[in-house]
């Protein structure tokens, strides 16, 4: 399946932003779809996930009530709705698929990867 991820941008501390992950090529109902971030100098973390029905979701302890995860699978595509912004929020977020794990977290290693969207929170 292949990954566009979109919806980045600058916002303020305290803001929202809402992204958007379209995968195409292949059944998205077969994937778990999750969110990852990496900021400057850090490594890729794990942020949220969703299972296959979208009834399941999982959060980082650090986004845990600020973001919610959903996905429309008549629409192929996953969302990430992030408020209450914080600068430490900023970093390159990433799309991921998973057909292989029924879930996608800090301890798994997703199938597919999207390019990447530009999140910065300035204070």
């Amino acid at each position: 399946v292949q990954l566009q991820a979109s919806g980045g941008g600058l916002v303020q501390a305290g803001g929202s932003l809402r992204l958007s992950c379209a995968a195409s090529g292949r059944t998205f109902s077969n994937y778990v779809m999750g969110w990852f971030r990496q900021a400057p100098g850090k490594e890729r973390e794990f942020v949220a996930s969703v299972n296959w029905s979208g009834d399941r979701t999982y959060y980082s302890d650090s986004v845990k009530g600020r973001f919610t995860i959903s996905r429309d699978n008549a629409k192929n595509t996953v969302y990430l709705q992030m408020n209450s912004l914080k600068p430490e929020d900023t970093g390159v977020y990433y799309c991921a698929a998973d057909n292989r794990n029924y879930r996608i977290s800090a301890a798994t290693t997703p199938t597919n990867w999207g390019q990447g969207t530009q999140v910065t929170v300035s204070s």
